[in-house]
């Protein structure tokens, strides 16, 4: 048991760790980690030293404390004698053994191949090490001379160690240190200079008339995010530990003939699974699910055991999604698919006294799980149990009169083990299995036994799942099946929207929004829609990672190269922002170091900004989104000087870098005698600051020409415009300051292309709703906004569905709609932060002016420069 955490045994456990000869700073190291000194008093109690050792023997034993491997603690014993008798005895031999144990597991173990292993009874002498070092020296002879004192050591002791694995290493840094000396003499002070790094040249720059990106190399973290995980092979180690109200502990790991039999049928490939259940939509965690489980072998299971919540369209809409994401399942299954085995096993826990019928109401088994009682019916026969879950397979007890529940711990301090049901009845014909069924299995009883039967090697959840890894582990162990290997990572959440699948389906049968679909919700269905494409979501999942810590980061860059220099794998929860100047090099922005400061204080790291996400699709569109010209508010313009029946063509360009020989990069379009402007691009009133059109006025249209405000039309309340009248610079000799987008009549009294614009902001106010008590409440109002009439040139007439667009001086993205019939309809991208803003969200910790202590920081960790 660990040690109590009163003075009076700390000092015991002091005094007992001084006297198997740790240091003083270790000793009270150790007191200070219960862990720690809960194993090393168990360690010193087994190994029979309570009267203290040799110094040696008690720094083995510490190590023994801290490394030995979980899965071979019935061995333990054995290890200690070995070291107390001085047959292990040194760190060489004790990692050897270690090893050996871990891969032996609780297999038997044979003491003739573990002496073999640690190098039991091999004596390598002072003279043994002294002759290898020697013959290291003279093969590197010719290396040390050149590098003198510069010489990797560490090195040359690697090549000792590979042929005396069983020598002292200290012996043999003594006679190493010795031996280089009588080569090299005494250490002069060019052996301290640092060696001159040689300058690379820099090849000559080369112009390219039309520059060719490089995709850049994935990183093998990239391509398997399953490097940080063990491999299937080494699935024989402890999964987790399971304590008991009793005091006993179940540690659950796979059996070496479980293990040989998984890796026969799996050939030791990683299998993995993306289980969504079909009762809602995918939404962008999903996509985080998708690029950990399906760009490795996965499995695509619909963990359909609920027939009331599923239904063809979502299993429809998952298999259409994925696919669209990019994603190839290696197979897809159903739960449905085992519910004969999963019947049978069923049986076979009530057979194993593991598992009995209920007939508890839901609200009488709530009451004694929080009283951590019994059922009455816990303890009723096996063969009774038997019984009455067959009458539930044949339809002979009505639905809610009974269920079958795991025997688990209802006196456990994890919920999760409160005897959780595996079956219940519902007179329901599923979607897939058709009423061949009336009873079915619960979450937590199907999904770990499917992972089980189909090879799972890796199976991965979000960190609420965390505490039903017990349940998970300790059905397999009572079934005696093979364990995949478990981890948890955080989920994601993007701020300004919900994940939660209720509160989505809230939002949608309530009518808040217009379907799964509907642009503002993080639904992968919406994000399409509103333009975003799978690369772009890809790539901000992939900057997340996978991972279960939660940390700052600190980095002095600009926010683009943010992803490239974040750890893999951490989520970050805020950069520490300052701006840049032009008067200064850094300038305090208070308003990025109040978000700093926000972004500091959150509790949640995994709330992700939405402006991370946005970043990664406006890179994508300026890379595959055309530019195209669209007026939201029309104001007419009539052009004096051209005539009423005369069109002149210009060219706008598609891309920003188009080249002026590349005709594929423009786009045609007609100036007339009349064209619209947006009625915010001119004011009756001039200022120095404004660069719009005023009376008397130039601005410049862009693509095209310079046109003037002669006369403005008004309305007869003499404050409404109606139109203004201009002439047009030919020559374009004028060079005024302001830009302006346009649409022209494409011929004389024929109206421009009228397209429906819908303007999307984010859909709650608040940047976390899921906290809020009163989340609808949270709504943007303005979160939609409809122009019904707004006029685009002429070429998006032609465009198709899932058309992606940026509308210049508007919006960076938009995708083409079809829901609407004989109108074009436009899906906005939104606000996104615009570049100006995003180029100062710059880092630099030293001037930012508040208090940066221990407190406020913790968990920070500083990148360094990326300027």
């Amino acid at each position: 048991m660990p040690a109590k955490d009163d003075g009076s045994d700390k000092e015991k456990c002091l005094d007992l760790f001084l006297k198997i000869g740790l240091d003083e700073r270790t000793a009270r190291n150790t007191v200070a980690n219960n862990k720690v000194t809960a194993n090393l008093t168990s360690v010193i109690n087994e190994a029979g030293v309570t009267d203290g050792c040799s110094r040696t023997v008690g720094n083995l034993l510490y190590t023994v404390a801290t490394k030995y491997p979980a899965n071979a603690l019935p061995h333990r014993p054995i290890l200690l004698q070995y070291i107390v008798s001085s047959k292990v005895k040194t760190t060489a031999q004790l990692d050897a053994a270690l090893s050996f144990l871990a891969t032996t597991g609780l297999e038997n173990l044979d003491l003739k191949t573990f002496e073999e292993a640690c190098g039991v009874g091999i004596e390598v002498s002072t003279e043994d090490i002294k002759q290898a070092v020697d013959e290291v020296v003279e093969q590197n002879k010719a290396t040390i001379l050149e590098l003198r004192y510069r010489t990797n050591v560490g090195e040359l002791l690697g090549h000792v160690r590979k042929r005396l694995p069983w020598g002292d290493a200290k012996v043999a840094k003594q006679l190493l240190d010795t031996k280089l000396y009588e080569l090299l003499g005494e250490r002069t002070a060019a052996d301290d200079e640092k060696p001159s790094k040689k300058k690379k040249e820099k090849p000559a720059k080369v112009e390219d008339k039309v520059p060719v990106a490089t995709p850049e190399k994935s990183p093998e973290e990239d391509l398997n995010p399953y490097l940080i995980f063990p491999n299937p092979e080494e699935n024989f180690k402890v999964h987790t530990e399971v304590p008991f109200s009793d005091g006993s502990i179940l540690r659950c790991c796979n059996t070496r003939a479980l293990l040989d039999k998984h890796l026969k049928a799996t050939g030791g490939k990683v299998l993995t699974r993306f289980p969504p259940e079909p009762n809602g939509y995918l939404h962008i965690g999903h996509a985080k699910f998708l690029r950990s489980k399906l760009n490795v072998c996965g499995t695509s299971r619909y963990d359909d055991t609920n027939p009331e919540a599923e239904k063809k369209e979502y299993i429809d809409h998952i298999e259409e999604i994925v696919q669209w994401m990019g994603w190839k399942p290696f197979k897809i299954t159903y739960t449905s698919d085992y519910f004969q085995e999963l019947y049978e096993l069923a049986v076979e826990l009530i057979k194993r006294g593991h598992a009995y019928v209920d007939h508890q109401t839901p609200d009488e088994i709530k009451e004694y799980r929080e009283k951590k009682l019994n059922s009455p019916w816990r303890d009723r026969p096996i063969s009774e149990s038997l019984k009455l879950f067959e009458d539930m397979r044949n339809g002979l007890v009505e639905e809610g009169k009974a269920t079958l529940r795991m025997k688990q711990d209802m006196q456990s301090d994890n919920y999760n083990m409160y005897d959780l049901i595996a079956y219940r009845i519902k007179f329901t014909p599923h979607p897939h299995a058709g009423d061949k069924w009336c009873i079915y299995p619960s979450y937590d009883y199907a999904h770990c036994i499917v992972d089980s039967l189909e090879n799972i090697t890796h199976s991965l959840c979000t960190l609420e799942f965390e505490t039903r890894r017990a349940s998970y582990y300790w059905l397999l162990h009572a079934l005696g099946i093979y364990q995949p290997y478990v981890w948890e990572y955080s989920r994601l959440n993007v701020s300004n929207s919900v994940m939660s699948k209720r509160k989505l389906n809230r939002l949608v049968t309530e009518k808040w929004v217009d379907g799964w679909d509907d642009p503002r919700l993080m639904t992968l269905a919406g994000l399409r829609r509103r333009g975003m494409t799978p690369t772009a979501i890809n790539a901000f999942v992939r900057g997340i990672g996978i991972t279960r810590s939660v940390k700052m980061y600190i980095l002095i860059a600009d926010i683009s190269v943010f992803d490239k220099f974040m750890p893999r794998g951490e989520y970050c929860i805020g950069i520490i922002v300052i701006a840049r100047s032009r008067k200064r090099k850094y300038g305090v922005d208070k308003s990025t170091l109040h978000l700093a400061k926000a972004e500091q204080g959150k509790h949640d790291g995994t709330l992700i900004s939405v402006e991370r996400l946005e970043y990664h699709v406006r890179e994508e569109l300026n890379r595959i989104a055309p530019r195209a010209m669209v007026v939201l508010h029309p104001l007419k313009v009539v052009i004096t000087n051209l005539e009423a029946n005369s069109a002149i063509e210009v060219d706008a360009k598609k891309w920003p870098d188009a080249q002026a020989d590349d005709a594929a990069a423009f786009y045609k379009i007609p100036f007339s005698n009349v064209v619209y402007i947006e009625h915010s691009d001119f004011r009756m009133q001039d200022s120095k600051d404004y660069y719009g059109l005023a009376p008397g006025k130039s601005a410049i249209l862009r693509y095209a020409f310079p046109i003037k405000c002669t006369e403005v039309i008004l309305a007869d309340d003499n404050e409404t415009i109606l139109e203004i009248r201009a002439e047009y610079d030919p020559s374009k000799k004028t060079k005024p300051k302001g830009v302006l987008h346009w649409v022209a009549q494409p011929s004389p009294g024929v109206d421009p292309l009228k397209v429906e614009v819908r303007l999307f902001e984010r859909l709650f106010l608040s940047e976390n709703p899921a906290e809020l008590e009163n989340w609808l409440g949270d709504l943007n109002p303005n979160s939609k906004v409809i122009i019904a009439d707004a006029y685009g040139v002429s070429s998006l007439q032609n465009a198709k569905v899932g058309d992606n667009f940026q509308f210049e001086r508007l919006d960076p993205g938009n995708s083409l709609d079809g829901s609407i019939p004989r109108k074009v309809k436009i899906d906005d991208v939104g606000l996104i932060m615009s570049q100006q803003y995003l180029t100062k969200r710059l880092v630099q910790v030293m001037h930012l002016g508040w208090k940066l202590n221990d407190e406020n920081l913790r968990g920070v960790e500083f990148l360094g420069h990326a300027l």
